[in-house]
Order: C-alpha cells, then structure tokens, then sequence
C-alpha cells in the first residue's frame, strides 16, 4: 500500500486590504440579467427585444463623454468595423492568433473605458451583432474580470456558453438531432481515446470541464497580453504562472500514480511527440480539430514558429538561470536570485507582456502551444484549424499540454536549485506550535454523474422554440473529510497565520521510495486557510475540506466561473488548487 503524507505549514502574515465600495448604478439583478442575456445563443442575434433595439439603434461615438479615454478606443473599433478589416462572424477564434487576438483586445478596451454600466451594455449590445463571436465571448469575459463594474458579477460558465469546446462532437450531433425532431434528451459523454492507449486512463482529469474552465480562467485572471495602462498591476504575475501550472502538473501526476502510471515525461524540441491525440471535438463553425498520430517529430511552423528558435530561447532561459540574472532590453542587468527572480522568470517564459526583454528571451511557453496545436498539418497545406493547444478552453484535453508543462516546470526547479536554502528563522513561526493534527472521514473519491447545458450548442427556428437538451458526463468526487488542527501560540500577542496543508506522494507507481527532494517537489497544495490563535492559549480548530459536490453537483450548472479560479485579483497570496478530488477508493494505493 503506498501512502501519501499530509504537511501543514503555517506562518505570520500580513492581512490583505480589499475595497468594495457601494456600486452606483443598476441594480445587482439587473446588471446579472443583463450579462446572463447577452451570453444566451451568443453564435445567434439577440433574442431579448430591449437589447435588440439597442444593438440596432445604439451610436457608440454619440456621447464620447462616457468613456475615459474620450473615445479613442471605440473610435479605433469603428474604423476598423467601417474599413471590414474584423473577423467575419461564425468563424473559429483563438487568443494565440495575433491578429484575432488584437480585435478582441479593441473590444475590450472599449469595455475598459466605459464608466457606466449601461455605457458598456450598449456598446456590449451594439458590437455583440457585429463582431466575431469568439472575440466578444473573450473581451467581455476579460472586461468583466478586470475591471470594477463587474464586480460581483456571476460570470455564467463556458462550458455553458460555448459548448463545443468541451463536448465532444458526438454529444453535439446528438442535441442537434434532438433540436430537429424536437425530442428533449440527456447525452452520456464518454472520454476519448480507448483502453489500447494507457493515457486513457486519466482522460477524466484532462478533459474535466471544470479544469478546463478553471484553465482558462485563471488566464482571463492573469493574461500574458496584460498591460498596466488598463489601470493597475498584476502583482507576482509571473511566480502565479509557475505556481499554477506546477500545481497543475504536480496535481495531474497524482492522479497517474492511482492509475498505476508512472510521473509524465518531459517533451523534448528534438525529439518525437510520443503521444498522439484525437480530440473528438469540433469547433461551432470551421471544422473538427486536428489530430496528431503517435510519434510525430517537431516540424516548424510555417510562418509562425521554428523549432530551431523554441531551442535558442530555453538555452538563453537557462544561460541566465546559470548566470543568476536575466539581461534587460537596454542591456541592464535583473537579478533572479533573490525573491523576485521567480517572477521576472515566470515573466520571460510565458511570455507575458511584463517580460523585460521579449525579442531576446521569445514566448518559450506561447509558441509552445502554437508548435503542438499545429503539427498536425505544420505546413498548412490541408488548411486545418488551430489544434486544441492553441485555446485555453481545449488545452489540457492533450496528453502533450502536461508533458510541455513538466519540461518548462524542470527549468522551474533549475533555478530553484540554484537558490540558498531557507535559514532556520526564515522557516520557523517563533512561539507558535502546531501541536497534533487529525484527518477525520475517508479519504475516498468516486466517480458520479454531472449534467450540464448544450442549448447554446444548437440552433432553433424561433417558431417552434426550443427543446431541453444536456450532456452528462462522469466527474470526480470526493467523501467529505475534515482537519482538526491544534496550536499554541506560547506569545504575549495575537498572531495572524495562514495555515497551507499539503499532500504528498511517497512511492512512484512502481512502489519505489521517492527521495525527499522528489517527493517536495510532487506536493499538491491541498488546502489553504487564515487563523488568529490568541496569546497563551490553544487552538483547536477544525476546518472542513468540502465536498466537491458543494461546489459542482447538479446545481453548478450555472456555477460561476469565478469559483474555479486559483486566486482573486485583488489577491497577491498562492492560492490552492480548486478541483477537490483527491483519492481513488478503488485504487490498490490508499491516499492517506
């Protein structure tokens, strides 16, 4: 039996101020109703009469006064629309396509300057019928994530709201079938792939609907595109990079060991692509997605990416872990080995729009994805679609999303390799002992049914209406559980902690001993929580880990995104991995 080992850690810190004034404006509900319509059938035109007259009558340049760049962004949008230089409507978007993305960032500029919220719902209204849809889905879902007039906002899920790109296209077939004899129907959604390809195996966790939002969440949270004009910083963007995608990682070989398979292999640029994939999924308008056959060798990208470059950048990534610091645009030097380096690092890999010097260093990360998502016609000479590694949403449904993102975490841990250890007073909490912790209930997961929306997925004529149509598909769960954990604070003080629990492995899927440093490095952070022990006394408190079923049963198939993201933005602290399920009951490994 092998066994995985819980750590807590705790520590002083410092409470994060938050201001949430009183909003000025519609109210709550409407401003929700709103959204919630603009988002219904978002590949049709508006089906709410007040928001269609809007759209048909709204001139965005007739009050100028409220924007706050005056209307320079909107104006910008409308010379572009006049000119016919936007994406044409139904057609297939993706963010890592420069020239889309670009459009999507127009729209969204133009929300970012609005200063009412029925200055955003018109022009919302107004561009929704005249732009491509993927482009309005993204910049109002970034809009909404950013700025202050979609605070409290329930962001309907994308698996909702565009729906091909999570089900499979046989489920798809399915609703419109049912659409067009008018038979409301329940769909099972089976995973893809066979039991010939071991990775089978785990395709529950990679094609998770709600890992898939919670993906491409945390990107709409912290998007390499970002830049500080739109009003603040992204603190520790970068490190928040290497911190989720580690616990992605770390979390998905987890569920390998109870799979009986070993760690996932690193890719490598000069190498095969080991595994192929078939996505089983087809966009709304252009097509299925490509497939990749098993062994396929790195082809440049034509026009895009060369492999040759993806080898120059990592080596001029490890030349400055090497040297301790990454050289700036003027020539200046960063230091990367004191608290900052892992995030000017995390900077430069992605790479992000914070990176320090994007000619020198390149998108090591962003055109990794290009280079995977188009080897299946590299050349474009079948004219295919953008893979599933070119859209958040799609990503990790790839067995090679996790083996790309264990090679960038190993440059990861090349530089934390080359960091000093923790002295001893930077690790302990003076005064304050963690004295006895107690897991009460199982530690068990089980597979059960979720059911969620395909209307979005299909058209209708208006004169019959539309019919119930939903997918079903197995997802993990957990039995509830809880921690009782005891401290002493032995101080004269109150003092303000945060508790981090960790779950580690401790045998690979071979029954080998994993060494320490293996074994730290594969934790998954499992749960994260504040706490005020008093001064002189015990605390006992017992935290309860919840069901995931709280979060994502029959009812979370109006769950708001926002409860699948890592971290709020108004946040700077690590924030812990959300999906809930962490142990197989019928694994011959007990995870306790």
């Amino acid at each position: 039996m092998k066994c995985l080992v819980v750590i807590v850690l705790f520590s002083s810190v410092w409470a994060w101020p938050s201001d949430f004034s009183e909003y000025d404006g519609p109210s709550f509900a409407q401003r929700q109703q709103d959204i919630n319509r603009l988002l219904y059938k978002v590949d049709d035109i508006l089906q709410f009469a007040e928001l269609k007259e809007v759209a048909d009558n709204f001139d965005p340049e007739a009050d100028l006064s409220s924007y706050s760049d005056g209307g320079e962004a909107v104006k910008h949008l409308l010379t572009e629309l006049r000119d016919h230089r936007l994406l044409k409507k139904h057609h297939w978007f993706s963010l890592f396509n420069k020239r889309q993305r670009e459009e999507a960032l127009i729209l969204f500029d133009v929300f970012m300057h609005c200063k009412t919220w029925q200055a955003t719902i018109n022009n919302a209204a107004f561009f929704r019928e005249r732009m491509n849809e993927g482009e309005f889905v993204y910049a109002i879902y970034a809009a909404l994530v950013h700025t202050d007039l979609g605070r409290g906002i329930v962001l309907p899920p994308l698996y909702e709201v565009t729906p091909h790109l999570f089900a499979n296209s046989e489920v798809i077939h399915k609703a419109y079938t049912a659409q067009m004899t008018r038979t409301p129907g329940k769909f099972q959604m089976e995973f893809t792939g066979s039991k010939k390809n071991p990775e089978q195996r785990v395709a529950y966790f990679g094609e998770d609907i709600g890992l898939n939002t919670h993906h491409v969440t945390w990107h709409l949270d912290f998007p390499f595109w970002w830049d500080d004009i739109y009003g603040y910083h992204l603190d520790r963007k970068g490190e928040l990079f290497f911190w989720a995608h580690h616990q992605l990682t770390v979390r998905f070989d987890i569920e390998r060991l109870s799979n009986h398979l070993n760690f996932v292999d690193e890719l490598y640029w000069d190498k095969p692509i080991r595994e192929g994939f078939a996505p089983h999924t087809a966009y709304r308008y252009g097509g299925e997605f490509p497939a990749r056959p098993d062994n396929v060798e790195f082809t440049d990208v034509t026009g895009l990416v060369r492999v040759r470059d993806m080898i120059i950048y990592e080596s001029r990534i490890r030349d400055a872990i090497a040297l301790g610091y990454i050289t700036a645009a003027d020539g200046s030097h960063i230091n990367i080995r004191d608290e900052h380096g892992i995030d000017h690092l995390g900077n430069i890999i992605e790479s992000s729009a914070y990176s320090p010097n994007l000619e020198y260093y390149g998108a090591l990360h962003n055109e990794a994805h290009i280079l995977l998502g188009r080897q299946g016609d590299p050349k474009g000479k079948f004219k295919l679609q953008p893979g599933v590694m070119e859209h958040f949403e799609t990503a990790t449904r790839d067995p090679a999303f996790f083996r790309l993102h264990k090679h960038i975490d190993n440059i990861f841990k090349e530089h934390k390799d080359t960091l000093p250890p923790y002295t001893k007073e930077q690790l302990e909490f003076t005064g304050v002992v963690l004295d006895e912790i107690v897991v009460n209930g199982p530690l068990e997961t089980y597979f059960e049914d979720f059911e969620f929306s395909l209307i979005n997925a299909v058209d209708h004529n208006p004169e019959f209406g539309e019919v119930d149509v939903s997918a079903v598909v197995k997802r993990l769960n957990h039995k509830p559980f809880n921690l009782n954990i005891e401290i002493t604070n032995e101080n004269v003080d109150n003092k303000h902690a945060v508790v981090r629990v960790y779950l580690c492995p401790t045998t690979d899927a071979n029954g080998v001993e994993l060494s320490l440093e293996k074994a730290r490095w594969n934790c998954i952070e499992l749960d994260k929580f504040w706490t005020k022990p008093g001064p002189h006394r015990k605390l006992r408190r017992q935290f309860l880990i919840p069901q995931a079923s709280s979060r994502s049963s029959q009812q979370s198939t109006r769950q708001s995104t926002r409860e699948l993201k890592f971290i709020s933005r108004s946040s700077t602290e690590d924030a812990a991995f959300p999906i809930g399920c962490f142990f197989r009951k019928d694994a011959k490994k007990a995870w306790v």
